[in-house]
């Protein structure tokens, strides 16, 4: 059963769990070592609640683009699969309460959000898609930040801005996750910027991963080593997006896609650490 509950996340892991657990303990910051075991735990079973409405939507889809999914392998029925879908949306409630109620409030965002996602298809067309999908990060986000945060009632301005920062980059590149499921997508009738405008959507990625990355060297005052670095690696992974077009290297690409989107979101933690060491910064 542990298994089966690890395979319907497996894929999110590097893509969701870990940077917005990076995020949330940058962004809030980090208030003692031992909340990152509950940021951890909220941020897994909202996944959780997530793939599971996901998953049990397009089963062929998985069967073609990600067969070792536990419902594709047979490891669980789609009777009981949809039983644990809705079963975990009182049990994300009823651990999110416990933090108090902004935390229940990003909670309840980001079911009714899973619910516009899958259920309602508005995964079906690339637009409704990366907003939707921007939006439920920032459900994420907001509630991990709580968390972690030394007060789970409020978060500063900071941290308010991490999320505005992080909800716009969602919604401007996401579709980067679309190239490696292109044929899934297209057996099942999604409409994706990489099915309806491949050349847009790969030319899209590179102008859109420098200009974030110049925004937020300026935004989080990174050195301007930091910050050339920053855009070396948002090139490289744009110059691959554009040149190398077979689904083994665009999940290579969205990976490292992953790594620059991890290493955009520990930049409020850089902040914070600034205003630490020189207080007249503020």
């Amino acid at each position: 059963m542990l298994l089966t509950i690890f395979l319907f996340v497996k894929s999110d892991i590097k893509t969701t769990l870990i940077p917005i657990t990076i995020f949330s303990v940058s962004s809030a910051p980090l208030c003692a070592p031992h909340r990152i075991v509950p940021v951890v735990w909220w941020i897994f079973l909202h996944l959780l609640q997530f793939d599971t409405s996901n998953q049990i939507q397009d089963v062929e889809e998985d069967a073609k683009n990600k067969p070792i999914r536990p419902l594709p392998a047979g490891r669980i029925s789609l009777r009981h699969a949809i039983i644990l879908r809705w079963g975990l949306v009182p049990a994300c409630w009823i651990i999110s309460i416990v933090h108090g109620g902004p935390v229940l409030f990003s909670s309840v965002a980001l079911v009714l959000f899973t619910i516009l996602y899958n259920e309602l298809q508005a995964h079906r067309h690339w637009l409704t898609k990366n907003i939707v999908t921007a939006i439920g990060f920032a459900s994420f986000e907001i509630g991990g930040t709580l968390i972690a945060g030394c007060d789970a009632s409020r978060m500063d301005a900071a941290a308010y801005l991490s999320v505005a920062i992080s909800t716009a980059v969602f919604a401007t590149t996401i579709h980067t996750q679309d190239f490696k499921d292109e044929e899934g997508d297209r057996l099942t009738g999604r409409m994706t910027l990489p099915i309806v405008s491949p050349r847009l959507g790969r030319a899209s990625i590179l102008p859109l991963l420098a200009f974030w990355s110049i925004a937020v060297s300026f935004v989080w005052q990174l050195t301007w080593a930091y910050s050339i670095l920053l855009l070396c690696f948002s090139v490289l992974v744009g110059v691959r997006f554009l040149l190398l077009r077979n689904r083994a290297a665009d999940q290579t690409s969205f990976l490292l896609y992953n790594v620059w989107l991890s290493a955009v979101h520990m930049l409020p933690g850089y902040w914070r650490y600034l205003q630490y060491q020189d207080p007249f910064l503020k």
